[in-house]
């Protein structure tokens, strides 16, 4: 038995599945061993297995105090629900942390969350002053600390090396949206013994898997993939179309889902972060968390269906 859209995006808000894959408390046990089990990513550096979909946060907006934050607080909800635990989030995206560190207190999952958050700062004591600033906004642990589009590198990945031995963080990393910064990407992961590394690939844009992405394999840096859906681009070039035979193969039940399977069945990716603020959308994302991945046969046929259309 395969899910339709429809179906999966129903179990999503249905009663019961409150906890990791918490949603198999409404399935029968037929669709249980239908679906098997999420889909997990490996981090190269320590062997943790995380689950192979996260969530970007940039449009986590609004005052805690004042607004009304019930869509963002369903869209947490059912991306927890469902199986998500990394978030990534930024200082730089507005009030997003204190955002995040109110509803995840509200929900009572700050603690089941993998966080990543970013340092964008030049001086060492600014970015120090930075990122104790993240820990009080989030409230709780940051799994993963990284320096913001290589803004101050050396002086964060120096500090940040040193709270990664006393245990402040446990994973660092550098990130950057911008194909202009791969080349010094790739220096800096030649040179700092990172966990992670953060780029934009997609179907639409796959300028990472000519160096960063097989190099990330060879030093057993983890991926997380931002901009998965070419920032909508992939969406437009596709509206219209009914989804191709093969989606099946990878039981993807949206476009949504094609193209992060297409990037989750990289050998060098660990997790594209699509982000989102609307809690159908967390539904839909989530649906790559289960079913089959592309091989390298399926993933250029995938290729050359978008060429087509882009």
């Amino acid at each position: 038995m395969k899910f339709t859209r429809r179906e999966w995006l129903g179990f999503g808000l249905g009663v019961g599945a409150t906890a990791l894959g918490g949603r198999w408390t409404a399935l029968s046990a037929a669709e249980k061993a239908s679906a098997g089990p999420l889909n997990m990513a490996v981090i190269p550096s320590s062997g943790e297995q995380v689950p192979a979909v996260g969530l970007g946060t940039v449009d986590f907006q609004g005052d805690p105090d004042k607004d009304d934050l019930s869509s963002l607080r369903q869209t947490l909800d059912v991306f927890h629900r469902l199986g998500g635990r990394l978030l990534d989030t930024s200082p730089n995206y507005g009030n997003s942390e204190n955002v995040l560190g109110k509803l995840l207190t509200d929900l009572g999952i700050r603690d089941s969350t993998f966080m990543a958050t970013k340092v964008d700062r030049e001086g060492r004591a600014e970015g120090e002053q930075r990122m104790e600033e993240s820990f009080q906004r989030l409230g709780g642990s940051i799994d993963l600390m990284q320096v913001h589009n290589l803004r101050g590198t050396d002086v964060q990945l120096e500090t940040l090396g040193a709270w990664k031995a006393e245990g402040r963080v446990r994973y660092i990393g550098i990130t950057t949206h911008r194909e202009s910064q791969h080349a010094d990407i790739e220096k800096y992961m030649q040179r700092y013994p990172l966990d992670f590394i953060q780029v934009n690939y997609s179907l639409a844009d796959r300028a990472a898997a000519k160096r960063l992405l097989p190099l990330a394999l060879d030093k057993g840096v983890a991926v997380l993939v931002n901009r998965p859906f070419g920032k909508g681009g992939l969406f437009a070039a596709v509206r219209g179309q009914v989804l191709p035979d093969w989606a099946a193969d990878i039981d993807a039940g949206s476009w949504g889902q094609v193209f992060l399977k297409y990037i989750m069945g990289h050998p060098s990716v660990t997790i594209p972060i699509p982000g989102t603020s609307k809690p159908h959308h967390a539904q839909d994302n989530a649906g790559a968390l289960f079913g089959r991945l592309p091989d390298a046969g399926l993933r250029t046929e995938m290729e050359r269906y978008l060429d087509g259309l882009l």
